[in-house]
């Protein structure tokens, strides 16, 4: 049904006090409507105040909703300029009309805007693109797991456990801090706060390649242990007691550097690494008694565990004068 135009279109009603003057047709009759006419190849859309200019052709390109609107099976009505009005967000109406064209769109890559497209393509029943919608939201919600999980260790035994069932080397920190009978030393806390940050910060660069643990039952205050294919590799204790007047305080210590080399040595040992045949043929280590001599040594080698240990060193002498100062290691 069209709605005809009032104002100059049909007499003037007369008011309380009078006739009045026929004048201009009033401001609102620019909004009229009127059936689009069925010759026009060209259609001016104006989806909620976003303007688009399409052929017949593309609108009926596809079974949408938009076909059904411009086949003849329902009437379309136009403002006074010939624009088409629907009312809907026309945000992402410009990629419907993309998709009806081509059969492909380049999808956004927010969660919040493919949302939004994926509401606009089954309002207009462009099934493909709604399909399409759906399935990239699917991926990246299968994709958002979790950054870093951290597991805490709670027993030796759960620490074997997780140890026996990743492939992936991994990088343990021993921090508790209740675990001392001296007093600390007055930039021990900072040190503390330092190396779990270190971890965290390395968890997040590395989590990919490397298993992170956090232990806070173990005996030590702060260690790092670092393990590949299920063995200890290296360890870096990083406490140290210091013998200063009158009583024993511990330190705790910040070797950064240390940490980070370590860590990326146990890169190593992100997958298991066969003996390489070619190699053992030209070294002679895979036939020959030179291979059968040098077995037990070099097994040996392979499950020596590096560990640094903080030297423990006075830090305030002030002892009488000529006692000699003892360092302990």
């Amino acid at each position: 049904m069209s709605a005809e135009a009032t104002g100059a279109a049909s007499p003037a009603a007369p008011s309380p006090g009078g006739p009045e003057p026929p004048g201009p047709a009033p401001a609102h009759a620019a909004y009229d409507l009127k059936p689009l006419s069925p010759s026009s190849k060209y259609v001016k859309l104006n989806v909620g105040g976003s303007l688009h200019y399409t052929t017949l052709q593309t609108l009926t390109k596809q079974d949408t909703m938009l076909k059904a609107m411009f086949s003849g099976r329902m009437e379309v009505l136009t403002d006074s300029e010939g624009w088409v009005l629907i009312d809907r967000s026309g945000r992402h109406f410009g990629t419907i009309l993309n998709y009806l064209r081509d059969g492909s769109v380049p999808l956004p890559e927010g969660p919040r805007e493919l949302g939004e497209l994926l509401g606009e393509a089954r309002y207009y029943l462009v099934q493909g693109l709604a399909e399409d919608c759906q399935l990239a939201l699917q991926q990246k919600s299968e994709s958002l797991s979790p950054l870093c999980l951290i597991p805490m260790v709670t027993s030796p035994r759960e620490e074997q456990q997780l140890l026996a069932s990743t492939s992936k080397p991994v990088v343990k920190l021993l921090h508790n801090r209740s675990n001392n009978k001296y007093s600390y030393t007055s930039t021990s806390d900072d040190n503390l706060l330092k190396n779990i940050e270190l971890f965290d910060k390395l968890a997040l660069r590395f989590h990919g390649r490397l298993l992170f643990l956090k232990d806070v039952l173990g005996d030590e205050i702060c260690c790092w242990s670092f393990y590949g294919q299920g063995r200890k590799i290296a360890e870096v204790c990083c406490t140290s007691i210091v013998y200063a007047t009158e009583k024993k305080q511990t330190k705790v210590e910040f070797p950064e550097a240390r940490i980070f080399e370590e860590t990326l040595n146990i890169l190593i040992y992100e997958t298991p690494r066969g003996p390489d045949p070619a190699l053992l043929e030209a070294t002679g280590g895979a036939a020959g008694g030179g291979g059968a001599g040098r077995g037990e040594d070099e097994d040996g080698r392979e499950h020596r565990v590096r560990r640094i240990h903080v030297r423990r060193h006075i830090t305030h002498d002030e002892r009488p004068h000529g006692q000699q100062a003892v360092f302990k290691d």
